[in-house]
């Protein structure tokens, strides 16, 4: 026989053991993995074009969304050409609508070319002075245009060492709460850049990450409430790789990834695809033994696909530097 207060004490373990849970069960059932490449200000007109083939032939996780953010210039491009099940973001906007503001882009013009994500706050351009309220401004004026956020926050390296992290990535995220609808919420992830962890070479544990994601979620449970916290992807932004992605991603308050040099490469399949079940598509490595009409159909075809290396050609009447 079970005393009432034995049952009490079973329901009090039980309510404990359910709150230590929260976190990876709210990921797996409210919280999609995310993965997203920025390529910064990188690529040419060529490597957008092997950029978007290989990701077109990649085979990517369906449990993951991805998104991509080249250069302003390649946006349409990139958006006209890449599959459709990833989406196609910018890397920064304008506070407001067109008008006479040379140089700047407007969310109304992203919106018209079918980009569907912004970022906003990168740390490289808060390094350029954009202050917070500036880059809350830019975040609810997209949302507003039917855009969706990647809304960014992070620390530098003093900030680290002092251990005030919070105290400098707290009033980021207060910026935004303060601008933002309930609504708006489910239209936004947010980015945490350890500033200090990115092009640096030194990189936080995945025990770092997690302890700032979490207070990240605790501290926007109390400006904006439970539902939103709970709901709210937060992507780790410190140079993840894909020798790092699997030990980041097994954190429950790791979200996913904001992806910067490695998303220019083949590994940025390995990220998408550490959360779950499918196998990345790697470039093909042939070698071509004889270099008659067939073997120089092989190389002409390889030229133009990232995803098809010639590592070798096998022929007595070609010189020994014909590959270089």
């Amino acid at each position: 026989m079970i005393s009432g207060k034995s049952i009490q004490s079973l329901a009090t373990a039980a309510s404990k053991a359910t709150a230590r849970a929260y976190h990876a069960s709210a990921r797996t059932e409210a919280r999609k993995f995310f993965v997203g490449g920025n390529w910064k200000c990188n690529g040419s007109v060529q490597q957008v074009n092997d950029l978007v083939s290989m990701l077109n032939q990649s085979t990517l996780s369906t449990d993951t969304e991805v998104v991509v953010c080249p250069s302003q210039v390649y946006v349409q491009g990139v958006a006209e050409k890449l599959r459709g099940d990833v989406g196609v973001g910018a890397q920064d906007c304008w506070v407001q609508g067109n008008g006479a503001f040379t140089g700047e882009t407007s969310a109304d013009m992203l919106a018209d070319m079918g980009v569907s994500w912004v970022v906003v706050g990168h740390s490289e351009r808060r390094g350029k002075g954009e202050p917070d309220e500036e880059v809350a401004k830019k975040a609810k004026y997209a949302l507003d245009k039917g855009l969706k956020v990647i809304a960014c926050c992070g620390e530098p390296l003093e900030s680290r060492e002092a251990g005030t992290t919070n105290e400098f990535v707290f009033p980021q995220i207060k910026a935004y709460a303060d601008v933002f609808t309930k609504e708006d919420w489910a239209n936004v992830v947010i980015a945490y850049e350890p500033i200090w962890a990115i092009g640096t070479g030194l990189t936080a544990t995945p025990e770092q990450a997690q302890d700032t994601h979490e207070a990240i979620r605790k501290y926007l449970g109390e400006i904006a409430g439970a539902e939103v916290a709970e709901s709210t992807r937060i992507l780790y932004g410190g140079s993840a790789t894909a020798a790092t992605a699997p030990g980041l991603s097994s954190k429950p308050d790791i979200d996913g990834f904001l992806v910067g040099g490695a998303s220019l490469k083949p590994e940025f399949a390995d990220i998408v695809n550490c959360n779950g079940s499918e196998k990345s598509l790697k470039p093909v490595r042939i070698g071509i033994n004889g270099f008659g009409r067939i073997g120089r159909l092989v190389m002409r075809a390889a030229q133009d696909d990232p995803m098809v290396q010639i590592v070798g050609v096998n022929d007595p009447f070609i010189p020994t530097n014909y590959m270089e």
